[in-house]
């Protein structure tokens, strides 16, 4: 399976998925949105390929992502996995990968969709907060859900608590992605 790993910041979550061993999977390149992102000083270090797409030099959506999945297309690419990629994505990216873009999210969905989930599930006062895979769909956060972890906050400092979520992300997103994709019997 050729992956493709999306990212717009830092790319902690893209090393954590690059850095597991697969036998079947292989991350094959990362496309970023983002010039400065320090994901791609990690792909430098991974020696993964890859792309910038600048949103604004686009003249929309539909034309940056129709220049994404050729790129896609001509790198063969199975499997999208969203790793802090920030633009939501459209029909055009959707229907060509039907349940073979994958996410992860700060929260336990359905709670606290969309950005600052954990500053929101935080300051709401929930007792037990997690992450969240799960297929993308149409709707923002709102896809069939894959896999869920989650801790009590406990007396945990709001640091302190993105800091485990990050640990959890680290930790799961690589599981999921090698149980989905990387045995035998693949389920796309």
């Amino acid at each position: 399976m050729r992956i493709a790993v999306f990212a717009s910041g830092n790319g902690s979550n893209f090393e954590a998925v690059a850095r597991q061993r697969y036998r079947r999977a292989q991350i094959v390149l990362l496309i970023t949105d983002n010039e400065n992102a320090y994901c791609v000083e990690r792909s430098k270090k991974l020696n993964i390929p890859y792309y910038i797409f600048p949103y604004d030099k686009y003249s929309g959506k539909s034309e940056y992502e129709k220049d994404i999945l050729l790129l896609l297309t001509k790198e063969k690419i199975d499997v999208i996995v969203l790793a802090g990629y920030m633009r939501i994505v459209s029909p055009i990216i959707l229907n060509a990968y039907p349940k073979r873009i994958l996410n992860i999210h700060p929260s336990l969905l359905p709670a606290f969709k969309g950005m600052n989930a954990i500053r929101e599930a935080y300051n709401y006062g929930v007792k037990i907060i997690g992450i969240t895979v799960h297929y993308v769909s149409p709707a923002v956060d709102a896809g069939e859900i894959i896999a869920q972890d989650a801790f009590r906050i406990g007396r945990r400092t709001l640091p302190e608590v993105e800091a485990r979520i990050h640990r959890l992300e680290h930790r799961l997103y690589p599981r999921v992605i090698k149980r989905l994709f990387d045995k035998q019997g693949d389920r796309l």
